[in-house]
């Protein structure tokens, strides 16, 4: 359950009004994220497994290995599988994690998955618009590639951020895969069909979504063949 000191916590949605579903999710991704069935039939670790092609455990390690014991870390979205749980395990009894996800359905699932774990709140929120600035380490996980454009800049700019003096951001997520990848077209055609705003990430960089890039220091890795990247974006101790 939430325990007491943590639910007395500073809100990382203090004052803020609880957003309406956005009507682009929706439209698009009802079938994913906003129906009982979808959370029956896509929260579960086979079926994680089979959308990335088999990668999900090893992206969710490279993720994973961003975050340190005792971290405060900022989830930007609920995700399918267990890598919430995996969080909450990696940061230990003195770390903390928020997740913030604009559909109530989603937080009601994750709050029942990580019941058992004192240092995790999880709350309605629209990763767009959060104002905070308090995290070791702020994740998006397979969350850019769903956002039409305009709001893709607007969450990475809302999780740099949340970035503390010496954390990080870490974004995950699809990236141009390489011309002879056999999954190539595959996946621009599953983009054209289910997932109209992905085509995005295999044009633009993820740095050059930030409204200042300069504040920070970039690294990314490619895996896969390029079909999937791990950005770290690192904010100085100063």
């Amino acid at each position: 359950m939430f325990d007491a000191e943590r639910a007395a916590a500073p809100d990382v949605c203090a004052g803020a009004a609880v957003p309406e579903v956005p009507d682009y999710l929706e439209r698009v991704y009802w079938w994913a994220y906003l129906r009982p069935a979808s959370i029956r039939i896509f929260d579960r670790a086979p079926v994680v497994s089979a959308i990335l092609w088999g990668q999900y455990r090893r992206l969710s390690n490279m993720a994973l290995a961003r975050i340190a014991p005792g971290e405060r870390v900022l989830q930007l979205a609920c995700v399918y599988g267990d890598l919430s749980e995996r969080i909450a395990r990696q940061i230990g009894p003195s770390g903390t994690l928020d997740i913030v996800d604009v559909a109530p359905i989603q937080i009601t699932n994750v709050r029942a998955k990580l019941a058992g774990y004192d240092r995790v709140r999880a709350t309605v929120a629209d990763a767009a618009t959060l104002r905070v600035d308090q995290f070791d380490c702020v994740l998006s996980f397979f969350l850019l590639h769903e956002l039409p454009d305009p709001l893709k800049r607007q969450v990475v700019d809302a999780a740099l951020a949340a970035v503390a003096p010496g954390g990080r951001a870490v974004f995950v997520d699809y990236a141009r895969p390489a011309r002879w990848h056999p999954m190539r077209p595959v996946m621009a055609a599953v983009f054209t069909t289910l997932e109209p705003f992905a085509a995005a990430m295999w044009r633009t960089p993820i740095a050059a979504l930030a409204s200042r890039p300069q504040d920070f220091v970039w690294s990314r890795a490619s895996h896969f063949a390029g079909l999937y990247q791990v950005v770290v974006a690192g904010r100085s101790g100063a």
